[in-house]
């Protein structure tokens, strides 16, 4: 009679049981980016307020303490008055210094997160199979924070696209992705943080198909993406209070067919301005290339001419939102018409020195800034010398903005959804 034992078979270890349970998770499209896009639009939320408070404190720092300037604020932020300066004259060398700290920061830790956070995600999803190396975040972060808030002409949609665009890089890691899907991580990222930061959670959500060119993902993408974004907006908004970026709606109501051919027109001018925006800035980064000092002194230069340009036109100081609010309410008082028509020039100028020069900062902001006063300036030229325009400033400053903005990061209709979250106004969208 046989002796031999029949050994029962033993159950996996830990490491084959964690294997099963990702298998389980990542082998069907609905869980894994449910569970992916939950946790990217979490850090894209946390991240928004992280990067809202670092440059609160860096402005009250810079602005506030060494120029005695309170800068406007967007009425979804709370509305500042208008403040004169206490130390104008000392402008030039608090936004070089802002400049030159930015600087040393990204070109000593880590040179590819110098420019527009967006830049550096588009080029990861298409160049690195969407790998974003874990640093680029949190220096991202800080310089950008330093570049803001000392007055430089940045937006701060590029950093939190960037930080929830690098975690999404990492889960490629951690879940060990496929190529495509860790490419389709990075585009969620994107669009959750720039929506989180905008107050804008559905054209935060077609951003992630739209801004990075995807062409067999972009279905994929919608999923995540308006998980992601509306997680990331509802965490960001829980703390940040939920009325939009520029306030609710004046109560514009499109009554006038008339008016659409000046809408026409001024899309036109937008895409105009639009190519002159890109074209300096990428002109300026070409240039600033060639000059040969160290590469964390050239974003000191450029803040140097950027606070000589803001002793005369303070509004060209970082994100603007507080004056483009202005423009939107056709608060006259506090910018004129011939004002608002050489801020769209000096805007472009001032960003394009900002970031072009290796600033660290977003260009999305700067091109609603420079949309919106472009719409402004043209209504005021045209409002009651010719037929079918509006009695309000708001549309024409609405549409500006979505018109330039949707031109320079090639998604039109997720900025013009985005646009309308922003400032409330859905009857744009007709």
């Amino acid at each position: 009679m046989s002796t031999d034992l029949i050994e029962p078979a033993q159950p996996g270890g830990f490491g084959e049981r964690v294997e099963q349970a990702r298998d389980w998770l990542l082998g069907n499209y609905l869980r894994k980016w449910v569970f992916l896009g939950i946790l990217i639009g979490v850090v894209a939320g946390l991240g928004a307020i992280l990067f809202f408070v670092a440059i609160d404190v860096a402005t009250n720092l810079f602005l506030g303490h060494l120029i005695g300037y309170d800068p406007p604020g967007p009425r979804g932020e709370g509305v500042t008055e208008v403040t004169d300066m206490a130390r104008p004259w000392l402008l030039p060398i608090v936004v070089g210094i802002g400049g030159l700290i930015s600087g040393l920061i990204v070109f000593t830790l880590a040179p590819e997160a110098e420019g527009h956070g967006t830049d550096a995600a588009i080029e990861a999803f298409h160049q690195r199979g969407g790998r974003i190396r874990s640093r680029i975040p949190a220096i991202k972060l800080i310089a950008s924070a330093v570049t803001i808030g000392s007055g430089g002409s940045a937006g701060r949609e590029g950093p939190t696209a960037q930080i929830a665009a690098g975690f999404g890089s990492w889960l490629g890691d951690a879940f060990q992705l496929t190529p495509e899907d860790r490419r389709i991580a990075v585009a969620v990222g994107v669009g959750a943080g720039i929506g989180a930061i905008f107050k804008a959670p559905l054209g935060g959500a077609l951003l992630s198909a739209e801004i990075l060119y995807l062409r067999d993902f972009e279905l994929e993408a919608i999923v995540p993406g308006f998980i992601a974004s509306v997680i990331g907006y509802t965490i960001f908004a829980s703390w940040s209070g939920w009325e939009p970026v520029f306030g609710t709606a004046l109560g514009f109501q499109f009554d006038d067919p008339a008016s659409l051919v000046w809408y026409a027109a001024l899309g036109l001018l937008a895409g105009i301005v639009g190519v002159i925006y890109v074209r300096a800035f990428y002109g300026t980064r070409d240039a600033f290339h060639k000059v040969p000092v160290p590469p964390h002194v050239k974003p000191a230069i450029a803040g140097v001419v950027v606070g000589l340009m803001a002793m005369q036109f303070p509004e060209v100081l970082s994100m603007g939102y507080g004056w483009l609010q202005f423009a939107i309410e056709d608060n006259t008082a506090q910018l004129a018409v011939g004002t608002m028509a050489a801020l769209v020039a000096l805007k472009i100028i001032a960003t394009s020195l900002t970031i072009g020069s290796g600033g660290s900062g977003g260009v999305f902001a700067p091109g609603l800034f420079i949309g919106g006063m472009l719409g402004g300036a043209m209504w005021g030229m045209l409002h009651g010398h010719v037929p079918g325009m509006p009695a309000e400033a708001e549309p024409f400053v609405v549409v500006g903005m979505g018109a330039l903005f949707g031109g320079i990061a090639k998604a039109p209709i997720a900025v013009m959804l985005m646009v309308t979250e922003m400032t409330g106004e859905f009857t744009m969208i007709v």
